[in-house]
């Protein structure tokens, strides 16, 4: 298991804005996109590729396009449903599933209400997107799943980690032949009594589309 912190100023920037209580949400979903952007950039280095022969107006030349099968975007609702189009405009060709899942508050047991994942994922590259690694339930829940179905190369783009979260994956995947990165835009303190990260930006999806 990798962790990768993109350490760049626009990052950085980006994520204190984020952090701050009185962005409102407009604000919040914009710099989301963007976010995500610069960590899915980093996130896709190792994405596989093939030689295409292509005609410029001056010159044959060979170039790249993205391999087959296409790469597979999950964002975990709700709060991953905001980062889904700062991967999707870097990255349009991708094939997007869609995974339902929710933390009980008392247990933090995460629990699947809605899964659009196909099956038969063998060779395809996997990104999932979940603003915040907290304890790290939730996502190692989704990586289960994926794997379950065939994946072995799964990146996971989240908006800030916390360590108990980190520690959680690596133990989960440190012996496991699969290749399982995540790529964050920092490793905050720790996480608090109700497994909020510490400082954090407080709850996602609240920040993202309001207390329903």
């Amino acid at each position: 298991m990798r962790t990768l912190v993109i350490d760049h100023p626009l990052v950085a920037h980006k994520l204190t804005t984020l952090r701050d209580e009185t962005t409102d949400s407009a604000t919040f979903r914009q710099l989301v996109g963007e976010l995500v952007a610069l960590l899915a950039y980093e996130a896709t280095r190792e994405l596989r590729v093939v030689p295409v022969e292509i005609a410029t107006p001056v010159a044959p030349t060979t170039g790249v396009h993205i391999a087959r099968p296409r790469p597979l975007v999950v964002p975990i609702l709700r709060a991953g449903l905001g980062m889904l189009d700062g991967m999707t405009h870097l990255m349009p060709t991708a094939e997007v599933g869609f995974l339902g899942m929710v933390r009980d508050e008392t247990s933090l047991v995460a629990s699947t209400y809605a899964d659009r994942i196909p099956h038969g994922l063998e060779g395809r590259q996997v990104f999932v997107l979940d603003p915040m690694l907290a304890t790290g339930g939730t996502l190692v829940a989704a990586i289960d799943l994926l794997l379950a179905r065939g994946a072995s190369d799964v990146t996971a783009i989240c908006l800030l980690a916390a360590p108990e979260g980190l520690q959680r994956l690596e133990e989960a995947y440190a012996n496991r032949p699969v290749d399982v990165t995540v790529v964050t835009a920092a490793v905050d303190e720790c996480l608090n009594d109700k497994g909020y990260i510490v400082p954090g930006l407080g709850d996602a999806g609240d920040r993202l589309y309001g207390v329903v």
